[in-house]
């Protein structure tokens, strides 16, 4: 005889943040936040339910996508281009420094 298989809920909320919270945070309207999400500039998963969830820098993410956005002019296409030069000149400069054989200059990243 089989026992029947139960269905589990958890009572605690899953870790990260909600779509509404990222979006009161940061200062957006929520469908703004869904479309860097779909246009792939920023990361989130979805639960079970097919809410979205958001790491905990998910504010600090948009505020940057939004100060090169309206700062230097950039569409959302080369938005992603932007970050992902930033993020490996800001890696690169790390690696020198651990090298030693960086410069003592102030990072730009």
């Amino acid at each position: 005889m089989t026992t029947p298989r139960r269905t589990v809920y958890a009572l605690v909320p899953l870790p990260g943040l909600s779509l509404e919270t990222v979006a009161r945070r940061s200062g957006l309207h929520p469908d703004t936040v869904r479309k860097f999400v779909a246009l792939g500039l920023l990361d989130a998963r979805r639960e079970a339910s097919g809410r979205l969830r958001f790491a905990e820098s998910a504010p600090l993410d948009l505020a940057r996508l939004e100060r090169l956005r309206a700062g230097l002019c950039l569409n959302y296409a080369s938005l992603g281009v932007v970050v992902d030069l930033l993020d490996r000149i800001s890696r690169l400069e790390t690696a020198l420094r651990r090298s030693g054989t960086g410069s003592d200059q102030q990072s730009w990243t």
